[in-house]
């Protein structure tokens, strides 16, 4: 695998070479933060091995929102003194929170997929303020019907090298032509 990085205070982009495919990927500067993927065997049609990507940064304003939604109200999300005292930096973000990245991803770029499964393997704590890159990635696809069932394995990556979350999802799609993001805001 060739990794080559390009770095502007505007944007972050990455190119790397695996198995004859080409993919770029590119951040920009915003809360959210899309990343694309495109292979050159195949343009704009998954395929397995293919990587989708999205960072954002999650805000106090995120985790109180989700508490609301979900009645989730442990205080280690908004307490920093307790969430200290038990061991942890700060605040944490809650992990089904970080973990809807992932069908953010997948349905960002596949509109009417259906989410049918997901586990979920929680390594390490997000803090308020973390930066938190998911990854899906393709590793089996099956047509039926004129759908298409994918299996992805799925990841979190605080500041783009630690795993703080992984495990696989199951997506139906109804094609597998990639769209592309323009904006997830």
């Amino acid at each position: 695998m060739d990794l080559r990085c390009k770095y502007s205070k505007r944007c972050l982009s990455l190119m790397y070479y695996c198995g004859g495919a080409i993919y770029y990927w590119s951040l920009l500067s915003a809360n959210v933060l899309p990343l694309r993927c495109f292979s050159s065997s195949a343009i704009n049609v998954l395929k397995i091995g293919d990587i989708l990507r999205q960072a954002r940064i999650f805000t106090n304003e995120d985790v109180l929102e989700y508490s609301k939604v979900s009645h989730d109200s442990n205080p280690m999300h908004f307490d920093s003194e307790l969430a200290r005292n038990a061991g942890f930096e700060d605040r944490l973000v809650q992990g089904m929170l970080v973990a809807a990245l992932f069908p953010r991803i997948i349905s960002s770029h596949f509109p009417g997929a259906v989410y049918v499964s997901q586990s979920l393997n929680f390594k390490l704590p997000v803090y308020i303020g973390d930066k938190v890159a998911g990854v899906v990635q393709a590793i089996s696809l099956k047509e039926n019907k004129k759908r298409y069932i994918v299996k992805f394995k799925t990841s979190c990556f605080r500041n783009d090298e630690i795993l703080v979350l992984d495990g696989e999802a199951m997506a139906i799609l109804p094609t597998l032509s990639v769209e592309q993001v323009h904006s997830m805001e």
